[in-house]
């Protein structure tokens, strides 16, 4: 079979239907919207657009299918994951297939969002039958403290379409894990991705009405009479902090249970005693990983005035020999961006960059040819006063901005709204702890370039969100605690 059957495949075999209640339907009214291949522009298909109707049908679902599936025992949710975990697993090659044809992403990195998104159906499997409470007597010894923990309740969980796999499992792995139904609305730009997923977990067992899938074109239309209805009792967002403020607003009214991975800022700190060679690929990793297009890619790279020049020799070296294309393509290491308006918001960034000073060393422009496609490039002498210092690029770019001393790039680092991750480079042990302490961020990776991972607490500070996915704290996101007191003892 050839790879543009394969293609043709993959997208055909995808139901384009709303998912609610456990069957396929059309929206209401028959609407649909087109997903685009984001390196040539081409439509791969079209997927049904969910109305505000469709909305509330899925929210009567997950209504009427909460009491009954809260007392599912908390091994048998387990075994939906772990089965839904096998499934991902073994559909690997053509789910991530799916993804980089309506994402862009290379292969080889699609795969392996696929074994990380799989990753948290395990962990939470796992975690489902380890809810605990906790037994005390008062401090008067006149009566008893019961404490359990049960599930929030109907989840509306919204997902970003630059990991549409894992953003998917990571909210859905402890929802189910605790015992919750929900409303799954995926990014417009990345349906298929959550579509199949639906169909996986529908496959492992999941009983009707547990979850639903509502893509569609009107996403503020859609979710906000939800979170408004009453019946919704949790929000779990990724997404832009400008979105998560005014769902914040939204969510007000019913005083909403809310977590929140929000924008980044990442700043990217290599003092002059790191290990030149592991920064320059911890940089590779934390700058490149997804074309740039993650919350958690380094934003602005902090290098101490001495090693400053060769750290950025070497960067351009690394960055210009990337292969740009397609990427289903072979070799291909960097894709498109995922839309013509991303790609401007990055040209901008630089072209405001470029008048305030700085020097391109590598790339600077769009790619050629069709698609979304910009080059990888590296910036020497970036101003703090340019606008790449406080706005999220999501995109290839890695500005390199010099310091001097540990407090001038401390003071850097910190000067942002956002606290998302940042990484460290040293070898000295107290300065790694002084400075992971000092840092505003709710996670640091100190001598790596990626920190994700399912069994670690994701999440950030300030503007960068509320609460954590992932870890064993995770599926508190999704539990509430109830204390019983018994007396008369």
């Amino acid at each position: 079979m050839s790879l543009a059957e394969r293609e043709t495949q993959v997208v055909e075999r995808v139901a384009k239907q709303l998912f609610i209640g456990g069957s396929w339907r059309d929206a209401a009214g028959g609407a649909t919207f087109k997903v685009e291949d984001p390196s040539t522009g081409a439509v791969l298909c079209e997927v049904a657009d969910a109305s505000v109707e469709d909305a509330f049908a899925a929210l009567d679902a997950a209504a009427a299918a909460q009491p009954a599936w809260a007392a599912w025992a908390p091994r048998d949710r387990g075994e939906v994951l772990r089965r839904a975990y096998e499934l991902l697993m073994e559909r690997q090659d053509d789910l991530a297939l799916l993804m980089t044809l309506e994402m862009g992403k290379p292969l080889a990195e699609a795969k392996g969002e696929i074994a990380y998104a799989a990753e948290f159906l395990r962990w939470f499997s796992e975690e489902a039958v380890r809810i605990g409470g906790d037994y005390a007597v008062s401090p008067n010894g006149q009566s008893r403290f019961l404490i359990m923990r049960q599930p929030v309740g109907p989840s509306m969980l919204i997902t970003p379409w630059n990991f549409p796999m894992a953003m998917g499992t990571r909210k859905i792995g402890p929802a189910i894990a605790a015992g919750c139904t929900m409303v799954l609305k995926p990014a417009q730009q990345t349906p298929l991705s959550a579509l199949a997923l639906a169909d996986i977990l529908r496959e492992a067992g999941l009983p009707e009405g547990v979850l639903s899938v509502l893509p569609t074109s009107d996403a503020g239309g859609v979710t906000e009479p939800l979170l408004r209805d009453g019946r919704i009792r949790k929000l779990s967002f990724t997404g832009s902090t400008a979105v998560g403020r005014k769902l914040l607003e939204q969510s007000a009214e019913q005083v909403l249970r809310t977590s929140m991975e929000l924008g980044g800022n990442a700043p990217f700190l290599v003092f002059d005693d790191a290990d030149l060679d592991a920064a320059v690929e911890g940089a590779m990793q934390a700058k490149m990983r997804n074309i740039g297009e993650a919350c958690t890619a380094a934003n602005r790279m902090y290098v101490q005035s001495g090693i400053a020049p060769e750290f950025a020799r070497r960067l351009s070296e690394r960055m210009g020999a990337l292969k740009l294309g397609r990427g289903t393509e072979p070799d291909v290491q960097v894709g498109p961006l995922i839309d013509a308006r991303a790609r401007e918001k990055v040209q901008g960034l630089v072209d405001d960059a470029v008048g305030r000073g700085a020097r391109v060393l590598v790339g600077g422009a769009p790619g050629e040819g069709g698609g979304y496609f910009y080059l990888p490039t590296v910036l020497a002498d970036v101003p703090q006063s340019s606008e790449l210092s406080t706005t999220e690029i999501f995109g290839p770019v890695a500005p390199i901005i010099p310091f001097d001393t540990e407090d001038e790039a401390l003071a850097a680092a910190n000067d942002t709204e956002y606290g998302l991750v940042s990484y460290v480079y040293t070898q000295n042990l107290n300065r790694a702890l002084r400075v992971s302490e000092a840092l505003e961020t709710g996670m640091v990776g100190l001598n790596q370039g990626i920190v994700s991972n399912p069994a670690a607490p994701f999440g950030g500070v300030k503007h960068s969100g509320l609460g954590r996915e992932g870890g064993r704290v995770g599926i508190d996101e999704f539990l509430e605690t109830k204390y019983i007191g018994l007396g008369g003892l």
